[in-house]
């Protein structure tokens, strides 16, 4: 299967997107998301669809696959005549304000205005240009069997224009004249859409603001034939895996890299959200779009194009924007039965105007015009959209991923939050605090070292990092057990092992250490670390508690531990020594509970994450395509969990505003217009 992404133009409304949807979905097409709010479309293809048939049958609806630079972006029309509604609102503004000026002719000298031939030749161009924009997308629309919107708006443009010509033609004097309500109709409408345009790009800045990020000029190293280092400007885009970049002080890192010489404090705001600059030296990775603020570096590129961090963001935030919330869906089902509706209803309202109340055919006319342009299904449509387009690009600004829309909604639920311990709580840079061995400390820090280099554990790599020798054992097997710990054999069948209380000796009564060291089960010595709460665990734990959120501590570390973390930080539960099978069992039960959010490094508390109604973890931004939570916080720490917690519900409130007034602004205006209190004479 191929993923496709491609960027469509001529959406105006949720109908255009699901109209689309519904095509590609007809077609064969798979995994199918559809953004109203920036033309993003993507879906999966077989290799039986053929990708531009596909683009002809979009075409053939009323929209245009735009082809894409490198930025994904298309201008070959930006500057073209009428090519936007800024510029075929500023086209057809002044017809129209002639065509007004009749309605002041007590005032004004205009008699020559009240010819209606004058005003057909008006009204004409505006109307050329409601027909092109809103008459074709409104028939394709009812072809592709999802009227729109612009069905709405063409239909009261030509009924207007239709019975005023018919009035010109028979000569029937003023009152069969509205050419100037089909092109006041068909004005406001394309000022409004400039005004949805323009609120829905505001939308998109933090997004945009990222994606500028993606091209920047490089200074690559290159070696001339006397072997001397050579330095030439390139776009970063013309960069390969393992290309030399020079950086300089005060300069955005080009490309994801790695630092192979010098040192240098680096700005990730862009990436984490976190103004203070971070310290990197030699063997460091950079992440492209970030700002040296002081220092030089030479650097090997390690990721490009599509690999690297910044556009693993982009297609994250971009992917979850083409998500639907549960609340979207039911916007969408009634939007989709919408335009009927209400073309019954403007009917209704001409037939009972005409036969029941005894208007004449003009004011029955104008109330039924009324209603279908009046009534305003994209306020529906793009009540959840715009929400969920603004607080996913707020929370990309502060360090906050979300992998889904549906995690927004998700937060407004969560009544408990369960901790990992390491490395979410604590700080996970771990020193060895003291150690004990009936041996000789050179043998038994070789043999730890041999064993725990293979270790993905935190405790572990924190051993080897300190207890680093050249002189090491060669394994003939080993393997690390989750849980557990690492299990070793060497060249003489010897077997060891080194990991948690676990591995001990039955029978075995000071068990209170973190690591133990085992030959063919006899215990060789034993280790302990410490690791550092996390400066911002305790306002964090504060702010749940006052949002009366439970607190629980979900750890394999021993008891002991655990209970004085917890006590320290005001944490309400500890469920300790539990091995990843127990976490995930654990987990379980809590959701069946209540709603759980669960955070954790994102690594070793995969499952349980996965498991969790939202999982939440940390990340240090070169691990993102590992994380398997809904939630990434970026910014080396917990310190943004109140944040997303509080974009979560503040997007789900909004979302629920949104729909409120879409629903209320339809349910009260259209009964109004029906009556006659609206009509546009």
């Amino acid at each position: 299967m191929e993923k496709v992404d491609w960027k469509v133009d001529g959406m105006t409304c949720s109908n255009c997107a699901l109209s689309i949807s519904k095509y590609l979905g007809k077609e064969g097409a798979t995994d199918v998301k559809v953004n109203p709010i920036d033309g993003a479309v993507s879906f999966s293809a077989g290799t039986e669809l053929s990708l531009p048939t596909l683009k002809k049958g979009i075409g053939s609806l009323g929209y245009k696959v735009l082809e894409q630079n490198g930025q994904g972006h298309d201008h070959s029309e930006d500057h073209s005549f009428l090519s936007n509604n800024k510029k075929r609102f500023l086209f057809c503004l002044p017809f129209t304000l002639v065509l007004m000026l009749h309605m002041v002719d007590k005032w004004v000298p205009i008699h020559w205005l009240m010819n209606p031939w004058i005003q057909m030749a008006l009204c004409l161009p505006v109307f050329m240009v409601g027909m092109w924009y809103f008459g074709r997308s409104a028939v394709k629309s009812l072809m592709g069997g999802m009227p729109n919107m612009n069905v709405l708006i063409a239909l009261g443009a030509l009924a207007a224009f239709v019975y005023s010509l018919t009035g010109a033609i028979l000569n029937l004097g003023p009152g069969y004249l509205f050419f100037e309500t089909s092109a006041s109709i068909i004005t406001l409408v394309l000022l409004g859409n400039y005004m949805e345009e323009t609120s829905i790009q505001s939308t998109q800045r933090a997004i945009k603001s990222l994606a500028k990020s993606q091209k920047l000029m490089a200074n690559m190293i290159a070696f001339d034939d006397m072997h001397k280092e050579q330095i030439f400007p390139v776009e970063n885009t013309q960069l390969r895996t393992g290309d030399l970049v020079l950086i300089k002080n005060g300069e955005q890192v080009p490309i994801d890299c790695k630092i192979l010489w010098g040192d240098a404090m680096v700005n990730e705001a862009i990436i984490t959200g976190e103004s203070l600059p971070v310290s990197k030296q030699k063997k460091d990775f950079l992440i492209g779009g970030s700002v040296l603020e002081s220092g030089l570096v030479k650097a090997q590129v390690t990721a490009t194009g599509k690999d690297t961090v910044l556009s693993g963001i982009l297609k994250m935030v971009q992917d979850a924007q083409g998500e639907k919330p549960p609340m979207q869906k039911m916007a969408d089902q009634i939007s989709a039965v919408f335009v009927p509706v209400v073309i019954g209803i403007a009917l209704l309202t001409f037939i009972l105007t005409y036969a029941v109340a005894d208007k004449t055919l003009g004011v029955s006319l104008m109330r039924a015009i009324a209603v279908l342009v009046i009534s305003c299904p994209c306020a529906m449509g793009l009540a959840t959209p715009a929400a969920i387009a603004v607080g996913l690009g707020r929370a990309a600004k502060n360090g906050i991923l979300f992998r889904n829309a549906s995690s927004l909604e998700t937060f407004k639920d969560i009544r408990q939050v369960v901790f990992d311990k390491t490395d979410t709580l604590t700080t996970g840079d771990f020193l060895v605090s003291a150690y004990h061995t009936n041996m000789e400390d050179a043998l038994f820090k070789q043999i730890a070292y041999s064993l725990e280099k293979f270790s993905n554990h935190p405790l572990g790599k924190s051993i080897a990092t300190q207890w680093k020798t050249n002189e090491t054992i060669q394994w003939k097997t080993i393997e690390e057990i989750k849980g557990m710990g690492i299990k070793a054999t060497d060249a003489e069948g010897n077997f060891y092992e080194a990991g948690s209380f676990k591995i001990l000796p039955k029978g075995f009564i000071n068990d209170n250490h973190n690591i133990f060291i085992t030959k063919n089960n006899i215990l060789l010595g034993w280790i302990d670390v410490s690791d550092t709460v996390r400066p911002e665990a305790k306002t964090v734990i504060t702010w749940l508690a006052s949002k009366n959120i439970k607190t629980i501590l979900l750890s394999g570390d021993r008891q002991a531990n655990c209970d004085t973390i917890a006590q320290q930080l005001g944490i309400n539960e500890v469920l300790a020594e539990q091995s990843p099978q127990q976490k995930l069992e654990k987990i379980a039960a809590l959701n069946k509970q209540m709603p759980t959010a669960m955070v954790g490094d994102g690594i070793n508390d995969a499952p349980a994450l996965a498991k969790a109604t939202l999982g939440i973890s940390l990340s240090d931004a070169s691990q993102i395509a590992m994380q398997s939570s809904d939630v990434i916080l970026m910014n080396h720490g917990i310190k943004n969990l109140p944040q997303a917690l509080g974009l979560g519900k503040h997007t789900y409130l909004t979302i629920k505003q949104n729909l409120f007034w879409a629903f209320l602004y339809n349910i009260v205006a259209i009964p109004i217009a029906a009556f006659g209190f609206l009509t546009p004479t």
